[in-house]
């Protein structure tokens, strides 16, 4: 933490040096004298792509219809290849994407270190291990727009609340005032030695309270029953029928999972948050308050039903009244505030619907792309008994560490051989290759996938190389465990997701062009009046100012 401390003053000094501490004018639509807001909201709504955002937006009524009336950037980019919820989260309010965050999957293999072996992205792994990790902010290594508020004025009082901890404490970052996370079991949660206020407490009863009695079925809203539909996928243990559920549930082993993976648990996120609004008083303290609120449910209904069924359209319908709770208590406030939301990365169906919609090439990846089964087929280069290869799927690949010299080198090439003549494999790059790329420029929506693997790339945490599947090709085998649907791909059904801005007095214009998820904490500065230098971040402000005006301005360099 020291380091970060040290950092943030040198950053304090320079602020102040161009007159640019929080407090100072920001733009609005009514131009640079217009006050900077007293309250900065971002939401993130976990697996909310551009596709489900166009699909129902003609249906919302709630929080997302407010959203709507202000600025949208419907063809927002999470612009790497790594579309995961760490990696995402981690652009979200540091205006840097990952090769600078150094936040490149929601997991990775070192070698090397206090804890050899598998690293999750939000740990302190000199801490626990893997399975019992100690959360925490290590990993991230450049600093949030709170943080940087923070340091250039101590009044600032940064939350972050979500319904997992990767996504609050990426959103939050190394200097937060209140962090909240879900864990099964306990409800939400905080590092070691935090106490929990009145907020969490009575959140956490009334969550752990509902979990434990029968849940009846959500009420479908007459526009899902066109996609209301059964689709039956063959698991490991059983045969899944998804595509026309509703939610019920009853007591038991799975209770919390099933209630994670429904409109539930967004309505209890956001139930903490708006309590803690309420009861810190955010936006009427000395400074500027920064909340930020991940909601985690359509990240997990995504997961178990895919993306397409009866399941996604309620949760979208009910996640569209319950962020209308969180808009209503901002409003009550009284304080002027900028609201924004986006998503960590979009999303992408089960095979098994796709197929029958029109998508004859969807697929399950091969078990023979499995990293572990495509080392099975390098091994008789000599290499006894090691695993081989780690990571794999869309994204990393891991050489183990038992593999050196020449060995290595016909390890890497044979790999190599091997993912280019699969017939399910789009591309495969080392990651000499993915160094020497330049940093990608210009509209995301044009970038090759070499651009989209250089802006994921650490060179001290990322693969030995990096293997894309095609498109449509989902990377959960055949067979199942557990997980139907997923992301992380190159692809623009993973990287598209919806920006949006509201603020009082802001006039409401749609940008149909790309723009990435990097811009909206430079455009958040923006509204504040707080500086940064040319380049200090990846993302750029955008103007939320549709005539003549230019609500950047006041912040450009």
């Amino acid at each position: 933490m020291t380091r970060w401390y040290s950092k943030m003053t040198a950053l304090c000094a320079a602020a102040a040096m161009f007159g640019v501490l929080p407090g100072a004018a920001a733009a609005a639509d009514a131009g640079p004298s217009t006050p900077a807001p007293k309250l900065v909201v971002l939401v993130s709504v976990d697996q909310f792509s551009t596709d489900l955002f166009q699909q129902y937006r003609s249906h919302f009524t709630g929080g997302l219809r407010r959203l709507t009336e202000g600025v949208v950037f419907p063809n927002g980019y999470q612009s790497h290849a790594a579309t995961e919820t760490c990696p995402g989260h981690s652009t979200l309010m540091t205006g840097d994407r990952p090769a600078r965050t150094g936040i490149i999957a929601n997991d990775w293999y070192s070698f090397r270190g206090p804890r050899p072996g598998k690293i999750y992205c939000a740990e302190d792994e000199s801490k626990g291990s893997y399975k019992s990790y100690v959360p925490s902010d290590v990993h991230l290594k450049v600093p949030t727009l709170g943080e940087r508020l923070k340091a250039a004025d101590p009044d600032v009082r940064t939350v972050s609340v979500a319904g997992k901890d990767r996504a609050a404490i990426m959103m939050g970052g190394h200097a937060v005032d209140e962090l909240w996370f879900w864990k099964d079991g306990q409800g939400f949660i905080s590092y070691e030695g935090r106490t929990a206020p009145a907020a969490v407490k009575a959140v956490n009863e009334a969550a752990l309270a509902e979990i434990a009695k029968p849940a009846k079925e959500y009420a479908e809203p007459e526009w899902c029953k066109a996609i209301d539909m059964p689709v039956a996928v063959e698991r490991r243990d059983d045969v899944l029928t998804v595509g026309d559920g509703r939610f019920a549930r009853q007591p038991g082993p799975k209770a919390e999972a099933q209630w994670r993976a429904s409109p539930a648990f967004d309505a209890a996120i956001v139930d903490l948050a708006v309590r803690l609004i309420k009861d810190m008083k955010l936006g009427h303290g000395k400074s500027v308050d920064v909340l930020t609120v991940g909601a985690s449910a359509t990240d997990y209904i995504g997961h178990s039903y895919g993306t397409e069924g009866s399941e996604m359209c309620i949760q979208v319908a009910n996640l569209d009244r319950t962020l209308g709770k969180l808009v209503a208590a901002l409003d009550a406030t009284g304080v002027d505030y900028v609201l924004a939301l986006s998503a960590d990365h979009g999303g992408n169906d089960i095979p098994e619907r796709e197929r029958l919609r029109g998508m004859p090439m969807a697929a399950r990846v091969d078990d023979g792309l499995v990293s572990e089964n495509l080392g099975k087929k390098v091994a008789p280069l000599g290499v006894d008994g090691a695993e081989l290869l780690f990571g794999g799927g869309n994204g990393d690949v891991w050489v183990g560490p038992t593999v050196a010299g020449s060995w290595r080198t016909k390890v890497v090439n044979e790999t190599l051989a091997l993912y280019r003549a699969d017939p399910q494999v789009a591309a495969v790059y080392t990651a000499a290759e993915v160094a020497a790329a330049p940093v990608p420029t210009g509209a995301p929506d044009a970038w090759s996938l070499l651009d989209r693997a250089r802006a994921s790339f650490d060179p001290d945490r990322s693969g030995d190389m990096v293997v894309f599947l095609k498109p449509r090709i989902t990377a959960i085998p055949s067979k199942p465990a557990t997980y139907i649907a997923t992301h992380g791909s190159p692809w623009d059904y993973d990287r598209r997701v919806p920006i949006l801005f509201w603020r009082k007095g802001l006039t409401g214009f749609e940008q149909p062009l790309s723009v990435e998820t990097v811009d909206i904490m430079p455009t958040l500065a923006s509204q504040l009046g707080f500086k940064l230098a040319p380049g200090e971040v990846d993302g750029r402000c955008l103007d939320l100012n549709g005539g003549a005006g230019d609500t950047c301005a006041a912040t450009a360099q």
